[in-house]
């Protein structure tokens, strides 16, 4: 198989971010290839740095090279192909799958992700806080409220607070604010990353204190994962959430990559 025929069948391509489980476990459904390849490296041409499977640069599902700005990400990337074994497993490959979607979807949808970015803040999930037990409403004003005030100070515009689930619209400034931030996300690589991130966390406020460097990725993870963690220090966790998890974590740290060094 080569390297197109392989990115053709298995690679992830789209306007949307896959979803790192049922993409995990579609593949291991599939027989999977054995590697055809010698050697992965990032190699710089023509002013970007191209993933190179044996000297030959692989492509994208939508057959565009798999060449972007950032040496970081492309060696990256280069390491997550030379990481694979007898078999190529896409399950493995969560940088490839989101960079596939940078350069194939989002590329060519830059208006429509952004917008979107902005409708998750109208909605954002640590703007909706549980009006009981006690000691998750005090868990989630510990871990979110810093989190939000900094955000909004940053963005010099302040965010409605609702209990519940009950919809509670935001100001138009504050959603202004939000459409001029992700303006200055570049695409489609970081831009990429910015959505995986929103979409993994459920918080453009969380992606944006990330973006601005007000909390680094641990913090935003632990933040997205507030009402989890309590429900988890009550019942525990089993192991298929335990996995699933882990496989979240996963894309999410490729999203943190783009979206900071993309």
């Amino acid at each position: 198989m080569s390297t197109d025929d392989f990115l053709a069948r298995f690679g992830a391509a789209g306007q949307r971010q896959p979803d790192p489980v049922a993409a995990a476990q579609k593949a291991m459904r599939n027989a999977l290839p054995k590697r055809f390849y010698e050697s992965a490296a990032a190699i710089e041409r023509d002013g970007l740095f191209h993933v190179a499977l044996d000297g030959r640069t692989a492509r994208t599902p939508a057959r565009n090279p798999l060449a972007i700005a950032s040496r970081d990400v492309a060696e990256a990337l280069a390491a997550e192909w030379q990481a694979q074994e007898q078999v190529v497993d896409p399950g493995r490959m969560p940088l490839t799958r989101l960079v596939n979607s940078a350069l194939d979807g989002v590329a060519d949808q830059q208006d429509a992700v952004r917008a979107e970015m902005v409708r998750y803040a109208g909605s954002d999930a640590i703007c909706y806080r549980a009006g009981e037990p006690e000691a998750l409403v005090a868990r989630q004003n510990e871990v979110w409220e810093p989190i939000r005030r900094d955000v909004e100070q940053r963005l010099g515009a302040r965010f409605i607070l609702a209990e519940g689930i009950v919809f509670a619209p935001q100001p138009a400034p504050a959603l202004k604010a939000v459409e001029d931030a992700v303006a200055t996300i570049p695409a489609p690589v970081a831009l990429a990353g910015a959505h995986s991130v929103m979409t993994l966390t459920g918080s453009a406020l969380l992606m944006l204190a990330l973006h601005f460097g007000l909390r680094d990725a641990d913090a935003v993870w632990e933040a997205a994962h507030c009402d989890e963690d309590y429900q988890i220090g009550i019942w525990g966790q089993d192991e298929e959430a335990a996995e699933r998890r882990a496989l979240r974590r996963a894309e999410y740290d490729a999203a943190v990559l783009l979206l900071t060094r993309g």
